[in-house]
């Protein structure tokens, strides 16, 4: 399985095995990893994303105390969404990273690369998986 799903344009990581199109938030690439609950996305770092039940398909609804505590995975200006992902305009107008149409996010609980500790948060937040 390719591990590397996302990759940065603009940092000219494009190769014949990654999809040439835009850079995550801020490290470049969205890739899968094994951890204690299987295989999840996560950021570049190692960092689990998460989906949150209270979205729909291409809105978050996360903003507030909720995006403090879920950061959202914002993507780089000049963002091209492909395959799976998209874009979501948030209220600010900052562009978040979204999987098969659902935004995602970080947990601010998830200290170190693997950390799965937001899933099943609330009863609301899920890990993100292929």
């Amino acid at each position: 399985m390719n591990k590397l799903i996302v990759s940065a344009l603009l940092a000219g990581l494009a190769t014949a095995t990654v999809p040439a199109f835009a850079e995550d938030y801020a490290s470049g690439a969205i890739k899968t990893m094994d951890t204690a609950k299987g295989e999840v996305l996560t950021d570049a770092k190692g960092m689990s994303l998460y989906t949150f039940d209270k979205d729909a398909a291409g809105v978050s609804n996360c903003y507030g105390d909720c995006a403090v505590k879920w950061p959202p995975v914002t993507a780089a200006a000049g963002a091209k969404a492909a395959d799976d992902f998209s874009l979501v305009t948030r209220k600010d107008g900052a562009q978040q990273w979204a999987f098969k149409g659902m935004p995602l996010y970080l947990w601010q609980g998830d200290k170190k690369p693997g950390d799965v500790h937001g899933d099943g948060m609330g009863g609301v937040w899920h890990l993100a998986k292929e």
